[in-house]
């Protein structure tokens, strides 16, 4: 099978979307029956992806989309360029990274896309009046048009019933997200610069769902009660956005500018380091579609102190400490804290059910069932000979 994943996103560093993305084409080339991966980014995310996905496999085909660095030019390359480019490369199906416009009798084969989450829908603080409005007419556009959905959780999916009823929710499969172990650097000049200091880490976003504002609020209050030593610092991690300015009034409203770090831009292998020398890693979000940086964190035996939400039980089950909201929910921060500090390092999980050759698995029976649907039989008929031939 023949597959093509677009993959354009804005963001020139990495992010959930394109890790998703690099870690989809890793799952797919660990099937026998995947011939070829066109992995489709833009020239502006070259950076990014070599370290995440192995060139050397000869059925991977990188493809470094040329066009203006803009919210609007990618958005009409997916809907104009897209369905040319699927034909030239006689894919039998393309796998949309996440929702964009689908211009669906133009493409040459069907299309699926990865739902993350619906957070146009759920907290369109996330994005602004403006651009929540045109992010919920893309996903809606983008929903109808294609032939099946991939939520990436059942909490996703549950949203996706919720907002787009029964019959959306039909079109859809649940299949979570690869995760794997990766080595992390030997040597690493993010941690060197801390001076070997203790650290807290937080992976996210600046958006309002991750509540990055309240870690920054947990944070120096664990300090302020003496529960984490003055020396300890939090690492954030993440790609700024609509909530960094809330993020920065935070910590100087806390006082503890010199104990927060906003970091954006870190290598694999360096995030990789800081999961397994971090003290543990903290994750307060109000919602979320899949709890990535929490499979991370448990593939490499770091410790987890999470808000109590359906997409992090989904992943983290009773290996996880989880803080519900509420009015207590810095004294619940407080005692997780204690008794994560108090205890041995856990052991690295293998979470086998995540590993890309599972995930791949899934996606390649998803993906055949998709084009047994969509395809007439003499389309049918040829992608069978192409397989066995």
């Amino acid at each position: 099978m023949n597959v093509a994943i677009a993959a354009l996103s804005a963001p020139a560093q990495l992010n959930g979307v394109s890790r998703h993305a690099a870690n989809l084409a890793r799952a797919l080339l660990c099937q026998r029956g995947i011939s070829a991966v066109h992995f489709l980014a833009g020239e502006w995310q070259q950076g990014m992806f070599p370290e995440l996905v192995d060139e050397c496999d000869p059925r991977l085909h990188l493809h470094w989309i040329s066009l203006r660095h803009g919210n609007l030019s990618r958005l009409a390359w997916f809907f104009a360029k897209l369905p040319q480019l699927s034909n030239d490369l006689k894919v039998d199906l393309v796998h949309l990274a996440y929702p964009a416009p689908v211009r669906a009798g133009a493409m040459p084969s069907p299309v699926v896309v990865t739902l993350h989450d619906l957070y146009p829908f759920d907290i369109p603080e996330n994005f602004g009046y403006l651009r929540s409005m045109v992010s919920r007419r893309i996903v809606r556009q983008c929903l109808n048009n294609v032939s099946a959905v991939a939520c990436v959780s059942a909490s996703t999916r549950s949203q996706l019933t919720r907002w787009f009823g029964v019959e959306m929710a039909n079109k859809a499969e649940v299949i979570l997200n690869a995760v794997e172990s990766k080595p992390a650097a030997s040597r690493s000049p993010l941690l060197e610069r801390g001076g070997g200091a203790s650290f807290i880490l937080c992976v996210a976003q600046h958006r309002q769902n991750k509540n990055v504002p309240l870690a920054i609020r947990i944070f120096a209050n664990a300090v302020g009660k003496g529960i984490l030593t003055p020396e300890t610092q939090l690492l954030i991690i993440g790609i700024p956005g609509p909530a960094s300015a809330l993020v920065k009034k935070q910590i100087r409203q806390s006082r503890v500018e010199g104990q927060v770090r906003l970091l954006s831009g870190v290598s694999e292998a360096e995030l990789q380091g800081c999961y397994r020398h971090c003290k543990f890693l903290l994750a307060p979000s109000s919602i979320e579609g899949f709890g990535l940086p929490i499979a991370e964190a448990l593939l490499t035996g770091c410790p987890v102190v999470c808000s109590d939400i359906p997409a992090f039980r989904e992943i983290g089950h009773d290996a996880v400490r989880y803080v519900p909201f509420g009015n207590q929910v810095l004294e619940g921060y407080n005692r997780a804290i204690r008794e994560v500090l108090v205890e041995a390092r856990p052991n690295a999980l293998r979470l086998q059910h995540l590993s890309p050759q599972v995930i791949g698995s899934q996606y390649l029976d998803f993906y055949r069932k998709v084009i047994n649907m969509s395809c007439a039989p003499e389309m049918k008929r040829q992608l069978n000979v192409r397989s066995l031939s």
